[in-house]
């Protein structure tokens, strides 16, 4: 599959990949027929989602299951009244009826809005409203059921027309709907018909196929939008970040109301002939999750640096890793302690990339390059990346600098269309040529990329700019501390200081004295003005619903 979309698929070095890549676009591309659809009547056998849980199910589905489920959810949305253009949020944790439902709004040219179960009634309401949402299927957890019967009775007749659940294995089909104004998912899949057909002049490349609602770190949700060829975008991912292999097994550890399942769990994984993994839990706990990659050999992996700090607290050396063959992290900065031990237990590197909801990959330490621990690596194809300056002009090597794509010439395939409905939003963050990603970075003299933090994060004290992640790294490899954020607080005489907010390790104790051994440990790991001058011991830190550490609300909270 991948040798159609892609002219050449081995390169020489990076250079030679970062010059020459380049991807076949078909006319009206749909993934969900142009490849899922072409692979079921290929290889109809091969297997292409695995799934379990954490109560022992087990699960396993062909391409031409895939296809058939598709299909059948296909009928079931129609006859709900889904037509083309018509968004619908996907609240389904990890299961597997995600992948028939989005498949399914593909094939209707449909929008997916992929959402989390953590959504409170205000978020429905919210995202009902901005999106004008036509229907919701979600997970049958009353919790989840009860803020969407909340948020649909505030909306009145301007509610989705539409509620459905996907019922749990653990519960059977002939089980009655305990409310008549939903309706049963997976009893209407088991009806419905597989003579779906693919409708002519479905769609075009620039229709809208998925809305996101970015996790709003520093404000409320917008509406990222994606057109139908978003998926192509997500081979570089796969085949050159990921690495993942024909035949192989790909777990990302991902909610999929996040644009990382999209990144992968579906789109560059099966247009590169790996099968996808899925992990069903609601508790994250490390050795479980290491003893179901170990058991099921998965062959390349993709987590957070969350789930690597608590893997490095385990006897890593207990497990087999001999399957895997390689880890990838992303979704924040990889503090190099954690790269060093990880590599330590398992042998194993961890190449890190940098990307937004808005965005494919956009840099990474791709095969042809060492690993620098906590670098981002180098630009992916398609992207050329500038260093802002606040007058505007570019940066040299080593300054501090917003990354910006230059889209003068052409746009990567895979960068969004702009915040739906929203050209005013757009304007503020994509003008000059420029898309303003809100991130500040520098590179290094063999042309690395390194993080320093988002642009209202970075702390100018005494003169200085001090970027978080610096600080936050040199902590991480104290062993006390298991998460840390730093900001900057309002100070008299310096106007800001840093501050850090720590959450201390099983067997520590928050002191005076540990605190003045964690600033003297930051003055000898990095620059001495560097160190935090305040050092707060915390139970948790304030995260958005996508696990992101919410410093402007620490920063808030200290006004």
């Amino acid at each position: 599959m991948l040798e159609r979309f892609v002219p050449r698929t081995e390169f020489n070095s990076y250079q030679d990949f970062y010059d020459n890549f380049s991807i076949i676009i078909p006319d009206d591309f749909n993934f969900a027929y142009d490849v899922i659809d072409r692979l079921a009547a290929e290889k109809p056998d091969k297997t292409a989602l695995v799934w379990c849980d954490t109560a022992g199910a087990e699960a396993s589905f062909t391409y031409a299951q895939v296809k058939e489920f598709s299909d059948k959810a296909a009928v079931v949305f129609t006859r709900a009244g889904i037509t083309k253009g018509d968004p619908v949020m996907l609240v389904l944790k990890r299961r597997f009826e995600y992948w028939w439902a989005l498949l399914a709004l593909h094939k209707i040219g449909a929008i997916g809005i992929p959402a989390t179960h953590l959504l409170t009634t205000k978020d429905y309401l919210y995202r009902c409203k901005l999106a004008t949402i036509a229907g919701i299927l979600c997970v049958d957890e009353p919790e989840v059921i009860h803020n969407i019967d909340e948020a649909c009775g505030q909306l009145g007749k301007n509610a989705p027309r539409f509620k459905a659940f996907a019922r749990s294995v653990h519960r059977p089909l002939d089980e009655p709907c305990a409310d008549e104004s939903w309706f049963d998912f997976n009893a209407a899949l088991a009806a419905a018909p597989t003579d779906w057909k693919r409708p002519p002049s479905l769609n075009t490349n620039d229709d809208t196929m998925l809305l996101y609602f970015t996790s709003g770190t520093t404000g409320m949700p917008k509406m990222v939008r994606h057109n139908f060829v978003y998926p192509l975008g997500h081979i570089v991912t796969a085949r050159y970040w990921q690495q993942v292999q024909e035949g192989g097994l790909h777990l990302t550890v991902a909610d999929t109301g996040w644009a990382k399942t999209a990144w992968g769990k579906i789109y560059g994984q099966w247009i590169c002939g790996s099968a996808v993994f899925v992990y069903d839990y609601d508790k994250f706990v490390p050795a479980a999750m290491l003893e179901v990659i170990t058991r099921h050999k998965i062959t390349s992996f993709c987590a957070p640096p969350t789930i690597y700090r608590f893997f490095i607290k385990e006897d890593l050396r207990a497990y087999d890793f001999s399957s895997i063959k390689h880890c990838v992290v992303a979704g924040e900065p990889l503090n190099p302690e954690i790269y060093d031990q990880f590599l330590a237990g398992t042998g194993l590197q961890l190449r890190e990339c940098y990307g937004q909801t808005e965005l494919t990959v956009t840099m990474a330490t791709f095969p042809w390059l060492t690993p620098k621990p906590g670098s981002m690596g180098k630009p992916a194809p398609g992207y050329d990346i500038v260093l802002v300056r606040d007058d505007g002009s570019f940066c040299r090597m080593g300054e501090e600098g917003q990354i910006a794509v230059r889209t003068s010439t052409k746009c990567p395939l895979g960068i969004f269309g702009g915040y739906y409905r929203d050209p005013a939003l757009t304007a503020q963050v994509w003008h000059d040529d420029l898309y303003y990603t809100g991130d500040v970075a520098w590179f290094d003299e063999d042309g690395y990329y390194w993080f320093v933090g988002r642009a209202d994060d970075v702390i100018k004290s005494s003169g200085y700019r001090i970027g978080p992640f610096e600080v936050e790294s040199a902590l991480m490899e104290h062993p006390s501390v298991v998460e840390c954020a730093i900001t900057g607080v309002p100070d008299p005489d310096r106007g800001t200081v840093v501050k850090a907010s720590i959450v201390l390790a099983k067997g520590y104790e928050a002191s005076e004295s540990l605190a003045r051994e964690l600033q003297n440990h930051v003055k000898k790991t990095t620059a001495p003005y560097k160190y935090p001058r305040i050092v707060e011991f915390v139970k948790e830190l304030p995260k958005t619903i996508s696990g992101k550490i919410r410093r402007v609300q620490i920063r808030d909270d200290e006004k």
